[in-house]
């Protein structure tokens, strides 16, 4: 999602978090890795809350859960109107499954652009299934989560394609045998797929 179909961007949300620091202070997060309460939340291992009071414990963070939320959801930045125009298109012809490292702070964020800038339901209207780690406990770059969707959905790996923006997810998914798109800038999803739809 973040990267395919969200412009993203990991720096603003970090800065965002750091003005909120007592003192200066690294936030240990990035596209590639990052610490363990970041983990905890994206794998639904630790509510909101305790995201929150994570925070504020580990940087000595002293702002009210709505100013916490600005900072963290600052990466999510839009979604364009192509390429909600291209999934909508994509799903006539083909199944499509959204499989997201996420959680429920953005997940809230990223339903509010849905909802003030479309007129579909929801990103998961989309669909035929979305998958959000914080839900099914699993995560990116794990094979199992890979497995498993493949499995329920009965998909055939060798016709099935798995986009990405970063290349550890597409590392794995290779692994398992998915055909595999690392789409890196300038490469956008609607230019990918220009001579399908």
């Amino acid at each position: 999602m973040g990267g395919v179909i969200i412009n993203l961007d990991y720096n603003r949300s970090i800065q965002e978090l750091q003005k909120l620091c007592k003192d200066n202070c690294h936030i240990a997060y990035n596209q590639r890795e990052q610490s363990q309460l970041f983990d905890m939340l994206e794998t639904g291992a630790s509510s909101p809350e305790q995201f929150r009071a994570g925070l504020r414990d580990a940087y000595g963070i002293t702002a009210p859960d709505e100013e916490i939320d600005r900072a963290w959801n600052a990466m999510l930045l839009d979604i364009p109107q192509q390429r909600i125009d291209l999934l909508l298109e994509l799903g006539k012809k083909y199944r499509i499954f959204l499989l997201s490292n996420t959680n429920a702070i953005h997940q809230k964020r990223f339903n509010e652009i849905v909802a003030h800038s479309f007129t579909i339901p929801s990103l998961d209207s989309l669909f035929e299934q979305a998958y959000y780690s914080h839900l099914i406990g699993k995560r990116k770059p794990d094979a199992l989560v890979f497995e498993e969707i493949i499995a329920m959905n009965k998909l055939q790996k060798q016709e099935t394609l798995f986009i990405d923006d970063s290349i550890q997810h597409i590392e794995s998914a290779k692994k398992v045998g998915l055909k595999t798109l690392h789409l890196q800038p300038p490469l956008t999803i609607n230019q990918f797929f220009k001579d399908v739809v």
